[in-house]
C-alpha cells in the first residue's frame, strides 16, 4: 500500500504511544540502514556516511540526536493531526528548520529515461535531439552531511501537511501502538496498522469482554 516516507520515519519506534516505546534507531548505523532500505540513500552514499560518522564519533552522536529529535516531532505532528488537534509550535518549528536546511540542497535536473538505467547524482543528462526534456528533483551533497537522510523526510512531511491527503492521516486505534498511516481505503474507514496485528488483538479483547459479561464475572451485584 502506498505510504509516505515521513510516516515511515515516524514509525521507527514500536508502541510509540505507550509508556515503554521500543526504539529501532538505536545507533547512527541503524538510522542509515533504515534510509538505505527505504532507498533514501544509495549503497555508496550510505557507506560513505557511515565511514565519516565512525571517524567522527562526536558528530555521529550529534547527528543521531538530530535524527531522533525530528522523528519525534514528525510523529507528534501527525498524531495530533490524526486526532484533530493542532500540533505543538515547537514541533512545527523543528520541522520547518529541517525543511529549510533540506531546501538548500534540492536541485532540479534533466531526467534520464528508463533505458539509461537512472541518473547518477552529479552526472549531466541531455535529452535526445528534438525530444521534450523531462525533469526530476535530486539532492546535492548527500555524502557531505551526516543528517542528509532527513532531507527527503522533511520534504515529504511538509508536502503531506499541505496536501488534501492530510485528511487521510490516521493513528492505529490499537492502544498503545501509535502507528501512523495514510488511510487509502475506499470508504476511509481503516482503523488499524494491520488487521492481522492490532486488529486481531482488539477482536480478541472484545471477545473476552463479551464472554466475561455473559458469565457475569466482574458484574456488580444488584
Amino acid at each position: 500500500m502506498p505510504s509516505n516516507i515521513s510516516l515511515d520515519f515516524a514509525n521507527t519506534v514500536e508502541w510509540h504511544a505507550g509508556p515503554d516505546p521500543e526504539e529501532r534507531l538505536t545507533s547512527y548505523s541503524s538510522a542509515v540502514e533504515w534510509a538505505r532500505r527505504t532507498e533514501i540513500l544509495s549503497e555508496t552514499q550510505a557507506d560513505t556516511l557511515l565511514a565519516t560518522a565512525h571517524a567522527n564519533p562526536v558528530e555521529e552522536m550529534e547527528a543521531l540526536g538530530r535524527i531522533i529529535a525530528l522523528r519525534e516531532a514528525v510523529y507528534r505532528i501527525f498524531s495530533a493531526v490524526a486526532h484533530h488537534r493542532p500540533p505543538q509550535p515547537a514541533d512545527l518549528e523543528r520541522l520547518n528548520a529541517e525543511f529549510a536546511e533540506a531546501s538548500k540542497h534540492l536541485r532540479l535536473v534533466v531526467a534520464v529515461g528508463p533505458e539509461a538505467g537512472g541518473r547518477v547524482p552529479g552526472e549531466e543528462a541531455l535529452p535526445e535531439p528534438g525530444a521534450l526534456p523531462g525533469f526530476e528533483w535530486t539532492w546535492e551533497g548527500v555524502e557531505d552531511h551526516l543528517t542528509s537522510l532527513l532531507w527527503p523526510v522533511a520534504r515529504a512531511a511538509t508536502t503531506l501537511l499541505s496536501s488534501p491527503e492530510l485528511a487521510r492521516v490516521r493513528e492505529c486505534a490499537g492502544d498503545p501502538c501509535g502507528w501512523v498511516f495514510l488511510d487509502l481505503s475506499k470508504n476511509a474507514s481503516r482503523r488499524w496498522c494491520d488487521m492481522a496485528d492490532c486488529g486481531n488483538r482488539a477482536k480478541a479483547r472484545r471477545y473476552r469482554a463479551r464472554k466475561k459479561g455473559e458469565t457475569g464475572i466482574g458484574r456488580t451485584s444488584p
